[in-house]
């Protein structure tokens, strides 16, 4: 009997090695490489065109009845959905250890329990006594959510044939599934993708919405196949600082509604509780006006949030090669608008230090932030605040211009909601916004 050939595939690009390396011949990312199972080679004389089954097509102007969404209860969790469970939809979710992850999921398998729905809720990391004493501390332990601790794909598969199919299904986690029918460890690529693409078929053929919780590498991206994300319908990413309270739930990816979209959680004792106004989360509270810090508009999908942004400048007196530390922005980003200033504004940096803080360990991707960035650099630098109950957006091209941002009218809105009397930003945004309603 001919040796079974070892092939190692990259979580990252997908490319196939028939030995491990420490990085990726092709796209260079390191410690990418997993075993996987060897592909399956079939004869000439493989054909698809006969012996199968027919396939059923309908019109896609059918007057047949829409799934209608399922809201959960959790307004915050519904919201990054885009309005609540669809039946039959697949939903992966990711996030760093601790973060909070199996504490929403199960929440939100309570309320759906408590509705009158049935909830199935399967573990493969805690046994089922050790999720009892989670749920009994979060007040759920009267919640009637079925539960079980298993890890064998084929076993769930088959339990779950065997009763009325649940509103919702939690596997908690998807790198702990295993299949019998593949070979590999549990949580390598061939194991990810197989056991994935049963639980979803069950999922499709029966009408049932699908949780599937997945590691993440050191990275912060989902391990296992790139092509997880593909076969789910929606992405979901659970991010925050552990020493920070608020978590934001991101949707990545969308099929039943907007991208972009973010619900806001605080972790309490009693679990995660949603914030209805997640801008005072991030803004110091002070009344005093500081020398250092803006108030940015931000917009994650349609939800407008005012977050602080804190600068400071250290002059030094020897010739020691200058500092730029930033947390929450783009380190880039802040050398490109550090030159901007010096050769467009005539600030001089390079002989001080320079310190960016996104407060609240909120993180900034908007390039809207481009004018509160640099309100709060000249603010630190002059040592003077900035105009009281004011807010800063707008964008910053290399020829020092302010562009116009989107939905300028609305980041306006948001401010005079909370009390702020002046916004300082490209005027085209405001009228533009007009224009487009």
């Amino acid at each position: 009997m001919a040796k079974t050939k070892r092939r190692y595939s990259c979580q990252a690009c997908g490319s196939v090695s028939h030995r491990w390396q420490g990085q990726c011949p092709d796209c260079a990312e390191w410690n990418t490489l997993v075993e996987d199972a060897p592909a399956t080679v079939f004869s000439m004389k493989h054909n698809l065109s006969d012996g199968g089954k027919l396939v059923e097509f309908a019109p896609l102007n059918r007057a047949d009845e829409l799934p209608q969404r399922k809201a959960t209860g959790i307004d915050e969790f519904d919201r990054a959905l885009g309005g609540g469970l669809v039946p039959g939809s697949a939903i992966l979710m990711g996030g760093d250890p601790g973060i909070g992850k199996s504490t929403l999921l199960l929440q939100v398998a309570a309320r759906i329990a408590r509705s009158g729905a049935e909830a199935v809720y399967v573990s493969g990391e805690e046994a089922a006594g050790q999720v009892r004493m989670r749920a009994s501390r979060l007040g759920l332990a009267d919640a009637p959510i079925k539960l079980a601790s298993a890890t064998s794909a084929r076993d769930i598969l088959t339990t779950l044939n065997g009763m009325a199919p649940p509103a919702l299904l939690v596997i908690d986690s998807i790198q702990t599934m295993h299949s019998d029918q593949i070979e590999g460890a549990p949580g390598t690529v061939s194991q990810v993708r197989g056991c994935a693409f049963e639980l979803i078929r069950y999922a499709k053929e029966n009408g049932v919405a699908l949780v599937l919780v997945g590691h993440v590498t050191k990275d912060g991206t989902i391990a296992g196949p790139r092509v997880l994300e593909h076969m789910v319908d929606v992405v979901m990413s659970f991010e925050g600082e552990r020493s920070h309270q608020y978590r934001i739930l991101r949707a990545l990816k969308n099929r039943f509604g907007a991208v972009d979209e973010i619900g806001v959680f605080a972790m309490a004792g009693q679990g995660l509780e949603e914030v209805r106004n997640p801008s005072t989360l991030f803004l110091s509270g002070s009344d005093e006006p500081l020398a250092g810090s803006a108030v940015f508009p931000a917009l994650e999908g349609t939800r407008p949030v005012l977050v602080e942004v804190q600068a400071l400048i250290v002059r030094l007196q020897s010739g020691a090669t200058p500092r730029r530390a930033v947390v929450g922005w783009d380190s880039s980003r802040l050398a490109m608008l550090l030159a901007v200033l010096e050769a467009r504004c005539g600030l001089s940096f390079s002989s001080a230090e320079v310190y960016l803080n996104i407060s609240g360990g909120y993180r900034l991707s908007d390039p809207a932030a481009d004018i509160a960035v640099a309100a709060a650099l000249v603010s630190a630098l002059a040592d003077k605040p900035l105009a009281s109950r004011s807010v800063w957006f707008g964008e910053i091209s290399l020829a020092g211009e302010v562009r116009p941002v989107a939905h300028g009218g609305l980041r306006l809105r948001e401010a005079g909601k909370l009390g702020f009397k002046h916004g300082f930003g490209p005027g085209e945004s405001a009228r533009a916004d007009r224009q487009s309603r």
